[in-house]
Order: structure tokens, then sequence, then C-alpha cells
């Protein structure tokens, strides 16, 4: 066992029930993605590297036009857990994944998005089934669950839906959210994975490519607390037709 994962497993065998994410020793590598959030980034940051359970801090800022570079670099020397890259031009979600997986080095990896969409306080809820030694990959379902969720555009959960199922239909796993930002790897499973997506074609490629491994794949309700577009919502109806054409091309022609 790595030695950091093996610290919190020692804490479960002695009756801790990892309910917070203060029972966690620090095991994870976060990977951000950054595009043009200079209103919550310094916010974001700070929420993140204050979670125990976090040993380093990957950000990668997908060339922003905004202040947000600026912010990330003031903030980049007051923490050694923080690793900042940039982009020259912008590429998208999924490339700058793709940039922040060949840094990370923690046993768990997990990514979180640089707004205010997802809670860092949760981290727990996605990490307990991998430290108990029953999961590889575990997603955060904003479907499943008691936890509070913003209450926005029903087309957009409607086409969310319809795109988890047909992905599960080729994948034969039976996710409720596909979609969902929140997911966590141990680095041995993600190290098997090329990304090829740039943008948000990234969620349905790597849950076809994970399914594929035959690995143990969990699903646990979190909390959400979406934006609208004009708080800075990004994601839009194209997205939803790349990302169809992602199942298709990862599921029935790789």
């Amino acid at each position: 066992m790595i030695p950091m994962i093996d610290e919190n497993i020692n804490l479960l065998q002695g009756g801790i029930q990892l309910t917070s994410n203060c029972d966690i020793a620090p095991c994870v590598g976060i990977m951000m993605p950054v595009f043009n959030e200079e209103s919550t980034i310094e916010r974001v940051v700070e929420l993140v590297l204050a979670q125990h359970p976090v040993k380093e801090l990957v950000i990668v800022d997908d060339c922003s036009s905004d202040g947000t570079f600026s912010v990330l670099k003031k903030m980049e020397g007051s923490d050694p857990r923080i690793r900042l890259f940039k982009h020259e031009k912008n590429m998208g979600k999924g490339a700058a994944l793709r940039t922040a997986m060949a840094h990370v080095s923690a046993p768990i990896v997990l990514i979180q998005d640089a707004d205010m969409e997802y809670d860092p306080y949760e981290y727990h809820l996605l990490l307990k089934p991998i430290l108990a030694d029953r999961a590889d990959v575990v997603f955060g379902s904003r479907f499943m669950g008691s936890s509070s969720h913003r209450v926005l555009y029903y087309w957009h959960s409607l086409g969310n839906k319809f795109l988890t199922t047909v992905s599960n239909m080729f994948t034969n796993i039976n996710l409720t959210d596909m979609e969902t930002c929140y997911k966590a790897f141990r680095l041995d499973v993600i190290r098997k994975i090329t990304v090829e997506e740039d943008r948000f074609g990234f969620e349905p490629e790597i849950t076809a490519k994970v399914a594929r491994l035959g690995v143990r794949i969990y699903e646990v309700g979190i909390s959400y607390y979406g934006r609208t577009y004009a708080e800075g919502k990004k994601i839009g109806w194209r997205d939803g037709f790349r990302a169809l054409y992602a199942i298709l091309k990862y599921n029935l022609f790789r």
C-alpha cells in the first residue's frame, strides 16, 4: 500500500468513520482546470487548500482572458502544494485536465472546477469508498442522495440525464450523473488513460475508458450549487452534441 493511503486505512480499521475531511490524512491531488473565473478563483483555491486530505493542487489556466491568471500568480507562492500551469491558447477543459494529469502525483486524484458549484467540504464522500478499498473510481452524483441542490434549468438537467442514459447503454454501468465534475480516481487507474477530448467531451470519454478497464466504480450523492449563465456558467447545447458524439466514438469505435 502507498503510505498515505495506508495511514487512512489504519484509521478505518481503528474505528474512525471518516465522516469529514478532518478525519482523512493528506492523500489527494486536486486537478483544477480554470478559464475566466476571476470572481471565484481565489475563494475556491482557499477552500481547496483548507481541506485536510489535499496533498497537492495542480491548477491549469486555459489561457484566461480576464484577471484569473494574475490572481493565481499572486497565490502560487502562498502554499507549496500549489502547482500552476498555463496554456498559451484556449484549448478546453479536457485539454487542461490532460495537462494536469501529466503533473499530478498523489495516490488519489480528484477533479475540482474553479467555480463555486461543487463543495470541497464533501471530498470525504468521494474518498471513503477508495480508502475502504471498495472502489477504484468514484463519481459524485448531483441526482442521488439528500444533499442540497440549487433549482435551475429543466432542459439542461433533462439533457444531462439523456446523455447519462445513452452512455450507460454503451458502457453497461448504471450511473445517474455521467457529466458530474466530481470524479475521484486511484492514480494507477488514471495513469492508464490517455485523454483525447479537448473540451466537454472529456466526461463521456473518461467514463467510457474507465468502464472498459473493468475497475470498481462507485457513485455517491453530493450537493450542487449551480450557476446561471449570467453568473458565469459556460457549458451550452453545442457541448451536448459533442458529448453525444464522444459517447459513440469512445464506446463503438475504440
